[in-house]
């Protein structure tokens, strides 16, 4: 017997993929049917659905799964396939699930399987058939989960994987150096795991696709919380730049960020301020260094005290006693932007994060 919820979600996928095939004007004679009930033994999927969509036959076989995770996709289209290898007709395999992430709809397409999720999002391509359709936004257990994911505390250990995104590590070892408890860098890997963004072997926790992950932390960023300081300067151009070479030097901590921090790690987009992450130390030493003043209007200086230092933790040396926030952290940033943040972020990425095959 499947458990409750299981058959729960089975009954909405039916419901879901009637009203998905009624809204379909060139369809006609649709019908849905559930396997393995009403005395129907269970012959491997979930739904068949058939119709007629622009005079041509329309029949579907559907795998339903409770949770929209690329591996669970990737286990259904497996699935699916089997049961084509073991089934005559001209069949289009579908996955069904509450929600499909981008993601999970990329396996979806890699495997050469259809979808729909109760979103409205979906693909069904059979010769002259073409039906794709994507919806904007997430569910809000989605959406919760992806900032739990993302909160500073568990942004410490992405930081640290997406920094050496080849190295396997056991678990005490990646909370060490994330400065974490052991107990949450395993709850991060379960979540990275359950959508297919990395994978646990005897040698330990390593992502296999940092890609991913950075695009979905791009999508869901938050930018560190803290208290902004906005100054003015005197200094520019050489002069300024002559100062920058003492930050590490300073009492306290500071690190360039965002369009400051990308100008000294991939050169693309100049911007007229600067902007830096500081601890309150840094901030003074900072203000002293630039011979900087408040500056509620015509400010050129942004300094940010985060309320967690897993920004200024994860910084890097550049040239002589410069820091910079790291690539990964800089590209988040920018991405916050606008058009030109934007640009420079594609820039950096390009030249840094390299990891796209």
């Amino acid at each position: 017997m499947k458990a409750q919820n299981s058959l729960n979600v089975e009954r909405q996928a039916a419901e879901e993929m009637k009203a998905f095939l009624a809204g379909l004007p060139n369809l006609t004679r649709s019908h849905v049917e559930r396997h393995g009930t009403a005395g129907k033994p269970d012959d491997g999927v979930d739904l068949v659905a058939e119709g007629s969509f622009a005079g041509k036959p329309l029949h579907l076989i559907v795998e339903v799964k409770s949770s929209g995770q690329p591996r669970m996709v990737r286990s259904a289209a497996e699935q699916l396939h089997r049961y084509m290898r073991n089934h005559a007709g001209h069949a289009v395999p579908v996955v069904m699930a509450p929600y499909l992430s981008k993601q999970a709809r990329d396996v979806c397409r890699e495997e050469g399987v259809g979808y729909l999720d109760f979103m409205g999002n979906a693909l069904i391509a059979s010769g002259t058939i073409y039906i794709e359709r994507e919806v904007p936004g997430q569910p809000e257990p989605e959406r919760r989960a992806l900032r739990s994911l993302y909160k500073p505390k568990s942004a410490r250990v992405l930081r640290r994987l997406l920094r050496e995104p080849d190295r396997r590590w056991r678990t005490a070892e990646l909370a060490d150096a994330a400065g974490v408890s052991s107990g949450l860098v395993s709850n991060v890997g379960s979540a990275l795991r359950e959508r297919g963004w990395a994978e646990q072997t005897d040698e330990g926790l390593a992502l296999i696709d940092p890609d991913a992950l950075l695009d979905s932390w791009a999508d869901n960023y938050e930018p560190p919380r803290g208290e902004e300081h906005r100054r003015y300067t005197s200094l520019h151009g050489k002069a300024l730049a002559d100062r920058l070479e003492g930050l590490s030097s300073l009492e306290g901590r500071v690190a360039l960020a965002s369009f400051s921090a990308a100008q000294q790690l991939a050169p693309y987009v100049r911007h007229p301020n600067t902007y830096f992450y500081a601890d309150e130390m840094g901030l003074a030493s900072l203000d002293d260094l630039l011979g900087a003043s408040d500056a509620p209007k015509g400010a050129n200086v942004t300094i940010v005290v985060p309320e967690e230092d897993g920004v200024l933790d994860d910084a890097v040396h550049v040239g002589e006693g410069i820091l910079v926030t790291s690539p990964v952290q800089t590209y988040l940033d920018l991405m916050q932007m606008g058009d030109r943040g934007s640009e420079g972020a594609a820039e950096l990425r390009h030249r840094l994060l390299g990891w796209r095959a």
